[in-house]
C-alpha cells in the first residue's frame, strides 16, 4: 500500500500502516487477553535496571571497610555515599532519556539503559577503593535512564483494562529486582571466603571479592540487551494532517466531508493537549510528590535494613553475615512474586490506585514499629519473625510503588508519559540520592546513642522511617491528590467517546483503501 493512501478507519479510530505506535495500538483493538510476550521481555528490563540499585547493601558494610577509610562506627557515612551516587548520576539524567524516549523511541533508551549495566556495573565490583566505586555507581546511574520509559511502554502495550496488570508487571519485577539484587550480593560478594574450595584468595574473584555478584547481574543485562531487539516500538510518527493532507489530495481525491472534518476536529484536540505543560498538569505533578516520598523511604530503608542487620548486637544488629541478609530478602521475594502477580491486579482494579497506595503506606507503620524489638529473640523465632517482617514490608512496600506508577500514568496522555515517567525519575532519583546518605549517617549517628532515655539506638532509626510513611499517607488525600488520577486520562477523547461508543454497533466493518 502506497504512503499516501488514508490510514484504516476502525471503529472511527485511525490506523496509520507505517507508525509503530499505530500498529500496537491496532493490535491491542483486537487483542484478547495480556500482550504475555511483550510483558516478559518488560519484565526482563525492570529487573535488569533494579538488580544493580540495591544489590551492594548486603556487601557494602565490609566494601567499605576492606578500602580501610573509616572506623567501624563510622562505615555508615561512607557507606551512604557510595549509595547515593548512582541515584545522583539518575537525578541529573532521568528527565533527558524521558525526553530522548518521547522522541526518539522507547527502545533506543532501553538499549542504552542495558548496555550501561553490563559496563559498569562490572566495573564497580572491581573497585579497588572508594573513589572507584563513587564514580562507577555515578556513571550507571547516569546512563541507566529506561525505567522510566518502561513504565510508560508497560501501559502503552496494554489495554484500558488491563494496565494494573501491566503496571504490576513493573512493581513486581522492580521488587523482585530490589530483593534478589542484595540476595545475590549477600551470597556471591566475598566468594574465596565463604567457599574457599570453589575460589582461591589467588583467582580473579579473590583478588575482587565484590566482582562475581556483579558480574551476575550484567550476564542478565546482556540477555536483556539481546532480547530487547524483538520489542515492538509504541512510539507514534505519522505525519501531521495538514502535511498528510496536502501530499495525498492529488491520489486520494474527494473523500466523506464529515471524516474530514473529524479528523481535523480530532488534530486541533489532539494539539490543544499536547502544548498542556506538564508541569501544569497538578495530577501529574501530585502523583510524583507522592512517588517521591515514598521513594525516600524505600532506599533510605533499603539501605539500613542491610547495615542493621550485619552490625553487631552491642549495637543494636542482629550480627547476620551478608548470606543471613541474602536468605531473608530470597524468601521475601518468592512471596512477593506470587503477591503481585495473583492479587494486586484485580485489587487495584477494584479499589482504585489511591486507595491501594494509602492503605499499603497505613499498615507498613505498624510493621515497622516492632523491627527493633527483634534482637531480643534468637535462633528460630527471630527467623520466623524477621522473614515474615521483610515480606509484609515489601509486599506493601510494592504495592505502594505501583499504585504511584499508575496514579502517573492515569494522569497524562500517551505522547507525554516518556517525559512524566522521566520527570519522575529525576525528581526521585532526588530523594534516592538523598535517602542513602541520610539514612547511612542517620545509623551511624543511631550507633551511638543506644543508652538514650528517648527511642535509644535503632528505635529512633525506625520511628523516623515511620515519619516519612505518615507524610505518604498524608499526601494522598484531596485537596493534594485530585480523584483524576484514580483512572486512566480520558482528556484526549472526553468530547468524542460518547458519541462514539452509541454509534459503534451500527458502523461499518474496518476497511482500507
Amino acid at each position: 500500500m502506497d504512503r499516501c493512501k488514508e490510514p484504516l478507519l476502525n471503529n472511527g479510530v485511525k490506523y496509520y500502516e507505517n507508525c509503530p505506535g499505530c500498529k500496537v495500538d491496532l493490535r491491542k483493538a483486537t487483542q484478547k487477553g495480556y500482550p504475555i510476550k511483550d510483558l516478559s521481555l518488560v519484565a526482563l528490563l525492570v529487573l535488569c535496571n533494579s538488580l544493580p540499585i540495591s544489590s551492594l547493601f548486603p556487601f557494602l558494610y565490609f566494601m567499605v571497610q576492606d578500602f580501610h577509610i573509616a572506623k567501624t562506627q563510622d562505615i555508615g557515612y561512607y557507606a551512604g555515599y557510595i549509595g547515593s551516587s548512582f541515584m545522583f548520576g539518575r537525578f541529573l539524567t532521568s528527565a533527558l532519556w524521558g525526553m530522548a524516549a518521547d522522541k526518539y523511541g522507547r527502545k533506543p533508551v532501553m538499549l542504552i539503559g542495558a548496555a550501561s549495566v553490563i559496563i559498569f556495573n562490572t566495573l564497580f565490583g572491581m573497585s579497588v577503593n572508594f573513589w572507584m566505586a563513587i564514580a562507577t555507581r555515578f556513571l550507571l546511574g547516569s546512563f541507566n535512564g529506561m525505567i522510566g520509559p518502561v513504565k510508560a511502554y508497560a501501559s502503552e502495550v496494554c489495554r484500558e483494562e488491563h494496565q494494573a496488570f501491566g503496571l504490576s508487571i513493573v512493581g513486581t519485577m522492580w521488587g523482585i529486582g530490589l530483593i534478589i539484587g542484595p540476595a545475590l550480593g549477600g551470597f556471591f560478594a566475598q566468594p574465596a571466603d565463604k567457599y574457599p574450595s570453589i575460589f582461591s584468595k589467588k583467582s580473579l574473584f579473590g583478588r575482587f571479592p565484590y566482582l562475581l555478584p556483579c558480574l551476575c547481574i550484567s550476564v542478565v543485562a546482556v540477555i536483556v540487551f539481546v532480547s530487547t531487539f524483538w520489542l515492538p516500538e509504541t512510539l507514534h510518527n505519522h505525519p501531521l494532517e495538514s502535511e498528510e493532507n496536502s501530499h495525498c489530495d492529488s491520489e486520494l481525491g474527494t473523500r466523506s466531508n464529515s471524516i474530514q472534518e473529524n479528523n481535523k476536529e480530532e488534530t486541533t484536540k489532539t494539539k490543544q493537549v499536547h502544548k498542556k505543560s506538564l508541569l501544569k498538569n497538578w495530577p501529574a505533578m501530585a502523583s510524583i510528590i507522592v512517588y517521591c516520598a515514598f521513594s525516600l523511604h524505600e532506599i533510605a530503608y533499603s539501605e539500613i535494613f542491610s547495615l542493621w542487620a550485619v552490625s553487631p548486637k552491642e549495637y543494636g544488629g542482629l550480627s547476620f553475615t551478608s548470606s543471613d541478609v541474602g536468605v531473608v530478602l530470597a524468601i521475601t521475594g518468592a512471596g512477593l512474586l506470587i503477591f503481585q502477580l495473583l492479587i494486586f491486579p484485580p485489587m487495584a482494579n477494584l479499589v482504585g490506585a489511591i486507595l491501594v497506595t494509602r492503605i499499603s503506606a497505613v499498615l507498613t507503620i505498624p510493621v515497622l514499629t516492632i523491627y527493633p524489638f527483634f534482637t531480643m529473640l534468637s535462633g528460630v523465632f527471630l527467623w520466623l519473625a524477621i522473614n515474615s517482617a521483610s515480606l509484609i514490608k515489601n509486599i506493601l512496600s510494592i504495592s505502594l510503588v505501583t499504585g504511584t506508577f499508575l496514579m502517573l500514568n492515569n494522569a497524562v496522555p500517551q505522547d507525554q508519559r516518556g517525559a512524566a515517567n522521566g520527570l519522575a525519575m529525576t525528581a526521585m532519583s532526588l530523594f534516592k540520592t538523598l535517602g542513602p546518605a541520610g539514612g547511612g549517617s542517620l545509623f551511624a549517628w543511631a550507633q551511638k546513642r543506644q543508652n538514650s532515655s528517648f527511642l535509644p539506638g535503632n528505635h529512633m532509626v525506625f520511628f523516623l522511617l515511620n515519619a516519612i510513611l505518615v507524610i505518604v499517607v498524608i499526601l494522598t488525600f484531596e485537596p493534594f491528590l485530585p480523584q483524576s488520577t484514580d483512572r486512566p486520562h480520558q482528556e484526549d477523547q472526553k468530547d468524542s467517546n460518547t458519541e462514539q461508543q452509541e454509534q459503534r454497533k451500527e458502523q461499518e466493518p474496518p476497511f482500507s483503501s
